[in-house]
């Protein structure tokens, strides 16, 4: 139940939280006692406090973790942080909106459920940990789905879930079941890991192995799209953290094609992110699997994507296209793509920083190839000679200062050679004659 609270004084100092129902003129006053003494709205998970007041649970919860430790209606320091729900007083605002729903509209607020504590999680860790060991199956699925089923309840119950150890016993329990025929299970325990992220490295190393990797590209090929993305998501993490992960990745027969074809199918950005930032990490490093890349006909797929994907896509597009531009091979097909330097120039530097010095990056590759020539003509004639002192002039990073000074050189040597009766001299180049 959401509605417009105002505030208003009557006499004095006093206050007044009124609220405008619909499009009605009558103004509902909430009793003093059914407003949270932090929010002044009304409590719809009222809890107890160690200093006997009671809070709305969402509006304390704000006040703790902001680093106070008082009682914000009498300042005086809190021996625990204990929420203990008011029940009576939860009961008699149902009870309110009960009896102000029968003509103003007003719905009766639900029943919150308990959030999970420290001590339930600790049990079911110990639980889910016991039955994997035992190799008990159902029982993991029952308490996976109880595990589940707490973090669709709150993000106060996922922050629980992910600070007490329950993402490295999930981790435990998929690499135990990996090699089993037991897929909704490790669909389940999936689903559950990317509430987890980031996971830490004890659990990555879990996930990491040859049996669970092998199992994650059957997933990553799942008919179940929801699958699939959850599976992205998860190697991404695991392998942009840790070059022994991409690499043994890299190993798993079938990976570039399961993660082209994710990208291809168009799913959601969120899955078409986390397999482009997967691919550029194994080529990154293992260059060797840019062959593998280009049968699946990454480069053109890539190029598509930056002319009308959004910001954050084309950033990652084009780092691809880098990673890809750092072998012979490699650049050679993407010279081919008769897109790619006019992207480069019109993309530089619209989009981002990183996607700035990715695109120097490419364009200084295929400027020094064996039709390097051809490449720099190219590049002045759609305008990069000016796209490139503007990225000089807003500064870059890394080396990118060097290779586009050096663009700037190979550029304005191409200009000689033009005037020299190699190009026409029509087209006026003389503001590029200063040498750099």
């Amino acid at each position: 139940m959401v509605f417009p609270w105002r505030l208003r004084r009557r006499g004095g100092d006093k206050k007044e939280i009124i609220t405008a129902i619909g499009n009605s003129d009558t103004d509902i006053t909430i009793p003093p006692q059914f407003q949270c003494p932090i929010s002044f709205d009304l409590m719809k998970d009222p809890v107890i406090m160690a200093s006997g007041i009671t809070y709305d649970r969402g509006s304390i919860e704000k006040w703790i973790e902001s680093g106070n430790k008082t009682c914000p209606a009498t300042n005086t320091v809190l021996k625990t942080f204990e929420q203990i729900p008011n029940h009576a007083i939860r009961k008699m605002i149902q009870d309110w909106c009960v009896q102000m729903g029968s003509f103003s509209g007003i719905e009766r607020i639900p029943t919150p459920r308990v959030p999970v504590t420290q001590h339930e999680v600790s049990d079911i860790c110990g639980k889910l940990s016991a039955a994997v060991r035992r190799g008990d199956h159902n029982k993991c699925v029952d308490l996976v789905g109880k595990i589940k089923n707490w973090g669709k309840g709150s993000e106060r119950n996922r922050k629980c879930l992910r600070e007490n150890g329950v993402g490295f016993v999930l981790c435990v329990c998929f690499e135990a079941f990996a090699a089993s025929q037991n897929v909704f299970l490790l669909e389940e325990v999936l689903s559950v890991l990317t509430w987890m992220l980031p996971i830490g490295s004890e659990g990555l190393d879990k996930i990491a192995s040859a049996v669970s990797l092998r199992c994650m590209m059957e997933l990553l090929r799942s008919m179940d799209d929801s699958v699939r993305q959850n599976a992205a998501l998860l190697l991404k993490e695991l392998i942009a953290l840790d070059e022994t992960h991409a690499l043994a990745l890299a190993e798993v027969d079938g990976v570039a094609e399961a993660f082209v074809n994710l990208i291809r199918d168009e799913i959601c950005v969120s899955s078409t992110k986390s397999s482009l930032t997967a691919i550029y990490h194994m080529i990154y490093y293992k260059p060797k699997m840019v062959s593998e890349f280009l049968e699946t006909g990454l480069v053109n797929l890539a190029v598509e994507m930056i002319v009308d994907a959004d910001n954050s896509v084309c950033e990652k597009a084009l780092a691809v296209l880098e990673a890809i531009c750092k072998t012979r091979e490699g650049r050679e097909e993407v010279s081919k793509n008769a897109l790619v330097m006019p992207l480069l120039v019109k993309k530089m530097p619209k989009i981002s920083e990183l996607a700035t010095v990715s695109s120097v990056s490419v364009m200084w590759r295929l400027c020094k190839t064996e039709n390097a020539e051809a490449a720099v003509e190219e590049a002045l004639r759609l305008g990069a000679f000016q796209k490139l002192l503007v990225v000089l002039q807003v500064g870059c990073r890394g080396g990118t200062k060097e290779k586009a000074t050096e663009l700037l050189k190979m550029m304005n040597a191409q200009v000689a050679k033009m005037e020299d009766g190699c190009f026409d001299s029509s087209m006026d180049f003389k503001y590029l004659k200063k040498p750099f």
